[in-house]
């Protein structure tokens, strides 16, 4: 089972739209079964909460549904995840300070992408801040699809 944990500030808008667009990603190639998938939150503002009432729009638009309620990221997570996905440097800052990360490969979503032709920025904005919440999804998406690209090439899936 291959462990990947997606990380946002709040965990209401960047965090579980890339679980969930990561989601049907893995199930659309048939590795459904190969993935556990989750999502966190650098702060705990908002546990408990389902994600943003846009960000469920977005993905729905997309055709994508998300029942997933915010959770803040707990210790035990770097311990059990291989891959950790990180939104932007400042949940970056605030992941390292939990300390040592165990085994996990820790990356920001979209460094895989960065600098190809598909985008000119590593770091996903907040969404909640810029109301770019198409933008931000369309970014999420480019994200993942190189992140399971990759995983894919390294594990021979």
């Amino acid at each position: 089972m291959i462990k990947v944990l997606f990380v946002c500030m709040g965990n209401i808008c960047r965090s579980p739209a890339a679980e969930a667009i990561f989601q049907k990603m893995v199930n659309e190639a048939g590795l459904g079964d190969a993935f556990m998938l989750d999502s966190a939150g650098i702060g705990a503002w908002h546990v408990g909460e389902r994600a943003h009432p846009q960000t469920l729009a977005t993905l729905k638009k997309h055709g994508i549904e998300y029942e997933g309620r915010s959770r803040q990221i707990a210790r035990a997570d770097l311990e059990t995840f291989d891959y950790i996905y990180l939104a932007d440097r400042e949940v970056m800052s605030s992941f390292y300070r939990l300390g040592k990360t165990g085994d996990a490969k820790v990356a920001l979503l979209l460094s895989a992408a960065y600098g190809s032709n598909r985008v000119a920025v590593d770091e996903i904005p907040d969404p909640n801040y810029t109301g770019q919440f198409d933008a931000v999804h369309t970014m999420i998406e480019i994200g993942c699809a190189e992140v399971l690209k990759r995983i894919r090439d390294e594990r021979n899936l």
